[in-house]
């Protein structure tokens, strides 16, 4: 009888360590850091379809995308902590929630435009100075089988997809891969003034993202409120070339934690 009273209390303290250590999950998750992988080609070279990375939601403080209202009723910007120029973001779409990863470009009161693909913030070139061109095979990638735009022409299935790519420094010193396809829409735009509160994103991937520089209507996300973000993407903890994160034969051997620029 002592015996099966020692059994069944065993399997209570079991059973209670994997509750705790659920709602302790649950918390951090919560609170501090959001499990994130990419489905897109949005942000090629900085972030490729397969990453895994957590999102640091302490970077900017609370908002009602990264702390639901019933756990943190203090929602706001409670410590110092700022967006900054360069940072890559995560946040939700101001029109339906979807989550969006972008490169933080322009803060409240910045003037942005783009000139044949160069950045102007307040009148300011962010230079761009010309790298080794991205390589990548043309292959259907991540669960979504997006399959590669190319800078090189038609490109068949297994060959070399190319993109030209630059070096981009933002006012502040940040500099970051920027990919091109071809002269797109979004390449030359009129001023955007960006309005207090809100923020100005772009994807790395400049001819494949739908961002700040196009209207909600079209599919772009125009301004994102402060109260959007989510939080900063700081480190890939790994990343999968298959279809499935699960897939660890297909993880990338040079991407383990792996700092986002």
């Amino acid at each position: 009888m002592a015996a099966e009273r020692k059994k069944e209390g065993g399997i209570v303290e079991f059973i209670k360590t994997i509750v705790y250590a659920l709602l302790l999950a649950g918390v951090i998750r919560t609170l501090f850091f959001q499990p994130f992988w990419i489905p897109s080609g949005s942000m090629k070279d900085t972030l490729l379809i397969g990453d895994f990375l957590f999102v640091n939601k302490f970077a900017y403080g609370y908002s009602r995308y990264s702390c639901p209202l019933a756990l943190c009723p203090f929602s706001g910007r409670i410590w110092p902590g700022d967006p900054e120029r360069g940072d890559v973001v995560v946040f939700a779409h101001p029109a339906d929630g979807t989550v969006f990863i972008k490169r933080l470009i322009g803060l409240p009161g910045d003037r942005v435009q783009l000139k044949d693909g160069v950045i102007e913030i307040n009148g300011k070139i962010a230079p761009q100075v010309p790298a080794e061109p991205f390589v990548e095979t043309k292959a259907a990638q991540g669960p979504m089988a997006n399959v590669p735009r190319c800078s090189n022409g038609p490109v068949a299935f297994g060959a070399d997809c190319v993109k030209e790519r630059t070096v981009e420094t933002l006012p502040g010193g940040v500099s970051h891969s920027v990919l091109n396809i071809s002269n797109g829409p979004g390449d030359t735009t009129l001023v955007y003034t960006v309005p207090e509160g809100e923020f100005f994103f772009m994807g790395d991937n400049r001819d494949n993202s739908l961002d700040s520089r196009f209207q909600r209507r079209s599919g772009g996300v125009g301004f994102v409120p402060f109260e959007n973000l989510i939080g900063r993407a700081d480190r890939i903890m790994f990343s999968s070339a298959g279809s499935s994160i699960l897939a660890f034969w297909t993880w990338r051997s040079d991407r383990y934690f792996k700092a986002v620029n």
